[in-house]
């Protein structure tokens, strides 16, 4: 058997391996152990939050995200190239990066901590606990550690393991997104740093500023698709907006369906689920990544106080489960507000739109888009 660590982290993504990087500022012995063996491809989350930017800063690269990320300091929302509102993120923006620059960074930051921290393609197969700590089964050997973690991402094979339930939620539809060179006028309502929300008849359109002078593009489908063609999306934008963006020719689609799942518990034993491991939120509105963050905050304060037993994991527990919900009330919300809608109910929305966008009501807004009591 390999040495006793303090805590395994089964998952090296985004909120593995930050969790990694607060363990080992600390001191502690942490091993993550992660199945891949090459960094995914297509496009993930962009999004990055004040709360989770303030994760980032506790562990010493919030400035270079900063450096490489692009502020969308402000939200338009638009129907038939009219404005029907708009909106300030203040006082902190919210930042765009591509996940893999993101993770890039926090690995390197984790070979700074813990040069052999990150275990690539170890697969765990089996689990279990002995008094005072948890025996991860690998192909290769086992790791014992007196706490163990997943956050091995929605299909977690932790959570499998310990046989907890994964229960749905409310919010489930089809998007596709694709990314093109940015043009402020096409894409942000004439605001090169804002994220543009076209509420249309047909579903909504939203456009996103981008590192490299891009601007990503999501549309609300009528039906999930597994797949979609850069004609077929550009066919979409063209038939719901008066200014469409061209995608270019190489443009790579990616179809996705938004849902939403709630782990029935987070906490078994001395285990404990984080991330998308712990809760599936619709990327709409872009909360995903960042609550994993504060799952991992979160859980670091939880593992450095010593208790008895499990102690230390009952209020990791009961709160990231209410903050998961939340956030998934918050993100059904954002989901129902792109639904297809004409006639009296899409009237109805843009009206409720206009309205939000004014005192008091813009204030409780903008604190649930930029993550605000979660």
């Amino acid at each position: 058997m390999s040495p006793r660590h303090d805590v395994a982290v089964v998952g090296g993504g985004a909120v593995g391996v930050l969790l990694a990087c607060l363990l080992a500022q600390r001191g502690a012995d942490v091993v993550v152990l992660e199945r891949r063996t090459a960094e995914p491809t297509g496009a993930r989350a962009i999004g990055i939050h004040p709360p989770g930017l303030a994760a980032l800063d506790a562990v010493g690269i919030g400035e270079a995200v900063r450096r490489e990320a692009i502020p969308i300091r402000r939200g338009i929302a638009l129907s038939g190239a009219r404005e029907l509102a708009r909106m300030r993120f203040a006082p902190q923006p919210i930042l765009a990066l591509p996940q893999h620059r993101t993770e890039a960074l926090l690995r390197r930051r984790l070979a700074a901590l813990a040069p052999d921290a990150l275990r690539e393609g170890a697969e765990v197969t089996g689990l279990a606990e002995r008094p005072g700590s948890v025996v991860l089964e690998l192909a290769d050997g086992v790791v014992e550690a007196a706490w163990a973690v997943g956050a091995d991402g929605v299909r977690s094979r932790v959570r499998a393991l310990l046989g907890i339930g994964w229960q749905p939620r409310p919010g489930t539809a089809g998007y596709a997104m694709a990314d093109a060179p940015d043009d402020a006028v096409h894409g942000g309502g004439g605001v090169a740093d804002a994220a543009a929300l076209h509420l249309e008849p047909d579903g909504i359109v939203e456009a996103f500023p981008m590192p490299g002078g891009l601007r990503r593009w999501v549309v609300r489908l009528d039906e999930p698709v597994a797949q979609m063609s850069a004609g077929e999306l550009q066919a979409i934008l063209d038939a719901r907006l008066r200014q469409p963006p061209r995608l270019p020719s190489t443009a790579v689609p990616s179809a996705f369906t938004a849902r939403q799942r709630l782990a029935s518990a987070l906490v078994r034993g001395r285990v404990a689920l984080a991330g998308d491991a712990a809760h599936e939120v619709s990327p709409i509105g872009g909360q995903g990544m960042s609550l994993g963050w504060l799952d991992a905050l979160a859980l670091d304060r939880a593992l450095s106080r010593p208790a008895p037993g499990d102690g230390p994991l009952a209020a990791y527990d009961r709160d990231r489960r209410r903050a998961a919900q939340r956030a998934m009330r918050r993100a059904a919300w954002n989901m129902s507000m792109g639904a297809p809608a004409r006639g009296p109910a899409l009237a109805l929305r843009l009206a409720a739109v206009r309205a939000l966008a004014l005192p008091p009501a813009r204030s409780v807004l903008a604190r649930a888009f930029t993550m605000r009591g979660l």
